[in-house]
Order: structure tokens, then C-alpha cells, then sequence
């Protein structure tokens, strides 16, 4: 029994770092706290508690997460701290010792936070407490559907994995791959309706690999949620290139609301270096795969992950790598640099690449990504798209996404609070001042005299 009267007029900061199902986490978090009677701080103000939710996919967010724990800590000194997330599933003796932390809460007991928060914060101690579960034991789901201070929903529709890649250490961090029924995500997406959401993410850790728990399909949830009234728009946040079916593509191609829009990924374009991942698929079923979604949505935005300078990755490995998505008709690389991970047998891989030479191949694909990415945007100058706005800042321009994701500016003197999640008809202009977004220049007929 949760007490609520020790949350009557509490405030609690929040921080998050890591993937778009951490975010979506928190921000259920912090609506399941607002329920209770606690308050989100304002810039400025004293919190009573802090939530950290961590991330551990490179040695990076690693110290990342640590700086932000010592920051919250400094800025709210009087605060109750819970710090979770992967990175404190995998390291939680290490985060339970920084000063100033008061709870560590791993993947399991994420789902029970609200819970573990009331008992520990009204019998507060000196000692750091955390409790995390084996790998093999998570098992609960922690269902999320919120949008926070972000105008898209964010849904998420599975979590854990299966696949232990050489290089990833997500499955310890977040155990084995389990999800809901699909009568229960329809059910939270019937809700973010109501409250007027028009566009919902499908998020997870690989959800492709949804109905593991229930023996039900991706395919079957993706068809329930298109028949859902009142969403308008739904992406699909990442989907391994062996698990995105063939009907599934199809399906998309003729669906009401799923959009042309993947992001699938890739990791390597080498076999070899593929092997050493023990990636589920070679780089010609990855090929067929774009050939596929291209074949039957001309328009579709497709999203690949690249990662540079992993273990075995010799100078030819890159060079068939560059080669092949070259040569790939996608949109947009997301490149990262391989992080060495405590405990994956990538260690056991003896070729190392240095991080000069980490450097410099991250930098050849992020050139190419930014080519292709305006390549794609430049055919769309003086169409007229159908946007959905999302919040600006005072005196900021406004930004919002076309079906096929290509982001749009909408000047500060035509950005206007009422187009917030509204979807208007647009033309679009040439490139804004950094080349990231295409400009409006009409809006519901109307033209737009200055998009400075």
C-alpha cells in the first residue's frame, strides 16, 4: 500500500539518458508520480526527489550516467535520489556508492518503482539501498505509453533480448525478451488517443521479436493498432533486418496510419566482421531487405545503424562497409564507435582498431550519411506534405515531420502554439541555415514571407 500523503506536495527532477524507451519510461514514471500528488520541478527550484534512469551501451554513457548522478546530487542536496536503467542493473555496487544516492533500482524492479520509491522514502536511511535481479531472473514488463513534454507518444511494446551480439551487453542489462498482449497495448493506445496524441512510436529493445510471452505476432499488433480511431501516425523505432518480414513491409505499404519510415540495423556491411557479431543475418538479406521496402514505398525514409571500429574490424572490412552502403539506397546513418564492454566475448576478438582510426571512420560515414540525407530531402523542395508540428520554445522556430520523416522549419515570426500536434498541409522550401530541416514557405495555402 502506497501512502500517499508522504508525496502531497513533493517535487521531483528527472533524468534520462540513453535510447527513446528510457525516455518513455521516465516520463511514465513521472506520470505515475504526478498521480500521487508530486510535482515536476521548475528551472530553478529545490527537488524533493530525483530520478536518474541510466544507460550502459558504451563505456561512454557509462560516464555519462555517472556525471549526471553527481550533478543531480549537487543541485538537489536535500533530495531523495533513485538512480535505474541499464547502468544500474549492471553496475549497481558502483552507482549505490556514490554520495548522495539513496536507491539503485535494476531492469526488474523498474516496473515496481513507484512502490520501492514510497517504502524507501518514508523510512529514509543513511545507506544506500539497491536491489537488482539476476539476468535470467527479469522478468516483469513495465507497461509505458507517454509523450512527457514531447508531443509523440511513445509506446513500448517489448523489452529484453534474445540475441547476446558479441559486442552488447543490453541482454544482461535488461534481460530476456518478453512483452504484453496486444489487447493491452491497443488499450494504451486507444488511451494516448483520448488525451488527443495523434502520433505513437513503437518502442522496445527489439521488438520485432514481440510474442515470445504470448504467442502472439508483430505483425498481428501492428495490424490492431492501425485500427485504432484517432492516431493518425505510427513509426516503428528499430526492427532487426531477419525480423522485418516481408508481410510486415507490405503491410506498412497499404496501412492507414504506419508510416513510410524505418530504421533498421546494419551494424557492419562486411560478412566477416557480421560473423564476429554474431549478427542473425548476412549484408545480401540486409540488400534485399531495403531493395524490398523501396520496391513497394518509393518515398520511404529508412534509418541505418552503423557501428565503426569493433573488434576484427580490419581497413578491408571498413572498405567493404563503406562500399556497401554507398551503394545502399537508404536515407541516414546513426555511426557509433565500438566500446569495449566488460564481460562480452568481443574481448576474445584479437584485432584492435585504434581510436584514431575509430575516428576517421566515423567521420567518412557521418559525410556520407549527410549526403544521402539531403540527396533525399532535396527531392522533396517545392512538394506540398502534410506536417505535424511539434511544441516550439518562446521565440525558437517551430519543427515538425513530414509522413516520410523529413523534418521541417516553420520560421519563429509563423510559429504559432495552436499548431503544436496539429498536422498541416505544407510547401516546402530549400534548406534552413545548418541543412537539418526544409523550410515552409506555405501553410494551408498561405504564403510565408520570411523564414529567416
Amino acid at each position: 500500500m502506497i501512502d500517499t500523503s508522504a508525496f502531497q506536495g513533493k517535487r521531483a527532477a528527472y533524468f534520462t539518458l540513453g535510447c527513446k524507451l528510457n525516455f518513455s519510461e521516465t516520463s511514465t514514471f513521472g506520470k505515475m508520480l504526478a498521480e500521487l500528488g508530486v510535482q515536476a520541478v521548475k528551472k530553478g527550484e529545490q527537488a524533493d526527489i530525483c530520478i536518474i534512469n541510466t544507460c550502459s551501451v558504451t563505456d561512454v554513457a557509462d560516464h555519462k550516467c555517472r556525471q549526471a548522478i553527481h550533478r543531480m546530487v549537487r543541485e538537489h542536496p536535500d533530495a531523495f535520489v533513485v538512480v535505474t536503467g541499464c547502468y544500474a542493473q549492471l553496475e549497481p555496487q558502483r552507482v549505490s556508492n556514490i554520495e548522495g544516492v539513496d536507491l539503485v533500482l535494476g531492469s526488474d524492479e523498474k516496473a515496481r518503482l513507484v512502490q520501492y520509491l514510497s517504502d524507501a522514502f518514508i523510512n529514509r536511511t543513511a545507506v544506500a539501498q539497491y536491489m537488482t535481479q539476476k539476468t535470467k531472473d527479469i522478468k516483469s514488463f513495465a507497461p509505458s505509453c507517454s509523450r512527457g513534454n514531447r508531443t509523440r507518444y511513445f509506446l513500448k511494446v517489448q523489452d529484453g533480448c534474445d540475441y547476446f551480439c558479441t559486442y552488447c551487453t543490453i541482454p544482461y542489462a535488461r534481460g530476456f525478451s518478453r512483452n504484453p498482449t496486444i489487447a493491452s497495448l491497443v488499450a494504451q493506445a486507444e488511451d494516448a488517443a483520448n488525451e488527443g496524441g495523434k502520433e505513437i512510436v513503437l518502442t522496445g529493445v527489439n521488438i520485432g521479436d514481440f510474442g515470445k510471452t504470448t504467442g502472439e505476432r508483430f505483425i498481428d499488433l501492428v495490424k490492431a493498432l492501425d485500427a485504432v480511431e484517432g492516431i493518425c501516425r505510427y513509426r516503428i523505432s528499430s526492427l532487426e533486418p531477419d525480423l522485418l518480414s516481408d508481410e510486415l513491409i507490405d503491410y506498412c505499404a497499404v496501412s492507414r496510419a504506419f508510416m513510410p519510415h524505418f530504421h533498421i540495423p546494419l551494424q557492419s556491411g562486411s560478412d566477416t566482421v557480421l560473423r564476429l557479431m554474431h549478427r542473425h543475418y548476412d549484408r545480401q538479406l540486409f540488400a534485399d531487405k531495403i531493395k524490398r521496402i523501396k520496391s513497394v514505398m518509393p518515398e520511404a525514409f529508412i534509418g541505418v545503424d552503423v557501428m565503426v571500429g569493433c573488434r576484427g574490424e580490419t581497413p578491408e572490412c571498413f572498405e567493404e562497409t563503406y562500399e556497401f552502403l554507398d551503394n545502399l539506397d537508404v536515407t541516414q546513418l546513426h555511426v557509433f564507435p565500438y566500446s569495449e564492454r566488460p564481460g562480452t566475448s568481443a574481448l576474445n576478438i584479437p584485432y584492435i582498431v585504434s581510436d584514431k582510426d575509430k575516428r576517421e571512420r566515423s567521420r567518412r560515414l557521418l559525410e556520407l550519411s549527410d549526403m544521402k540525407t539531403q540527396d533525399f530531402y532535396a527531392r522533396y523542395i517545392n512538394n506540398v506534405e502534410d506536417v505535424l508540428f511539434e511544441k516550439a520554445s518562446r521565440g525558437k522556430a517551430m519543427h515538425g515531420f513530414t509522413k516520410n520523416y523529413i523534418r521541417v522549419e516553420l520560421s519563429p515570426s509563423e510559429a504559432r502554439n495552436e499548431y503544436d500536434n496539429q498536422i498541416m498541409t505544407v510547401r516546402l522550401g530549400g534548406f534552413n541555415h545548418d541543412n537539418t530541416a526544409l523550410k515552409v514557405i506555405e501553410i494551408n495555402d498561405k504564403k510565408i514571407i520570411s523564414t529567416k
